[in-house]
């Protein structure tokens, strides 16, 4: 199947040599920096200390991690990239690195991830991060994103562990706010993928791939990212109600929780491309900054 999109004429020649920039795209750093961030803002808010050594471990770890399921996934979409304008340019579809190679170094990365985790911080960790990264690589990649419509439903879980992680590299278990980290982002994935799937939806036909827009149409699709961020916007302030967040964050989370309904009805209410694309923008600022609120909080002594 992947060799299938990048042989040609039967044989297989790379377009260009590999360079370490090649390798470092297969990580996928961009997802991986808000990996790293949210997982950072679980270490800041759990109960409990770690001493910063250990700390800076758990996160290295992690971004690892990561990297290894980014690094996986374009290893296994390779075909599916290569059809699409905006994947098309990735390492393995573009013939800068063999298939062979980005799977060898995602394989290594995801056990030494683990193995450091386990080792340098804790086994409950560790166990966490090897669910994230298999999660992602096992029943999103490989099963989910080519059989049904609820992929990234199902498949944000991935998503939404890292804070969790970063919470129980801290106290070494998981409780009710480290739940509560993972539901905010669990609930907010479908909306933000969904509004770039209205966007990308003729390519993610041309491919083969089930998403929403192009399994049930339109209409309910932008049914779904409305029904999901009427879920959001209430999740977002829960912090305040379990004791991890306080007063300053639950004024900004409820601020940026209106204002994401205000772009997610008018997704479903007009339903144009730019429409879309302003949920999409907002949807980053609209996680970044909640996760920012609740590490301002702590830094700036307002609570905790």
């Amino acid at each position: 199947m992947i060799q299938d999109a990048i042989h040609i004429d039967g044989t297989r020649g790379l377009s260009e040599p590999a360079r370490i920039g090649d390798f470092f795209a297969l990580l996928k750093p961009r997802v991986m920096s808000l990996v790293v961030f949210t997982a950072y803002v679980g270490m800041a808010v759990a109960p409990g200390t770690i001493h910063p050594v250990l700390g800076s471990a758990a996160l290295l770890a992690i971004a690892v991690g990561a990297g290894a399921a980014g690094c996986l996934n374009m290893w296994y979409d390779a075909d599916i990239d290569a059809g699409m304008a905006r994947t098309a340019g990735r390492p393995v579809p573009a013939g800068r690195i063999e298939p062979g190679a980005a799977l060898g170094f995602g394989s290594t990365l995801a056990i030494f991830s683990v193995v450091a985790m386990a080792l340098l911080v804790n086994v409950a960790a560790a166990a966490l991060l090897a669910l994230t990264i298999g999660f992602y690589v096992f029943v999103y990649t490989m099963w989910l994103k080519r059989r049904t419509p609820q992929n990234i439903v199902i498949g944000g879980a991935a998503g939404a562990f890292p804070p969790m992680i970063g919470w129980t590299a801290v106290t070494g278990d998981v409780a009710l706010g480290s739940i509560l980290l993972f539901a905010i982002i669990f609930f907010w994935t479908p909306p933000h993928f969904w509004a770039l799937a209205l966007l990308k939806k003729d390519e993610y036909a041309k491919v083969g791939v089930p998403m929403l827009p192009v399994v049930a149409g339109e209409k309910e699709t932008r049914r779904q990212i409305w029904l999901y961020s009427l879920l959001l916007a209430p999740l977002g302030v829960a912090p305040t109600f379990v004791g991890i967040a306080g007063p300053a964050y639950a004024a900004i989370a409820g601020a940026l929780g209106l204002a994401f309904l205000g772009f997610a009805w008018a997704v479903y209410r007009r339903g144009t491309d730019k429409d879309a694309s302003r949920l999409f923008g907002f949807s980053l600022f609209y996680l970044f900054t909640i996760f920012a609120a609740l590490l301002a909080e702590r830094a700036l002594g307002l609570w905790g």
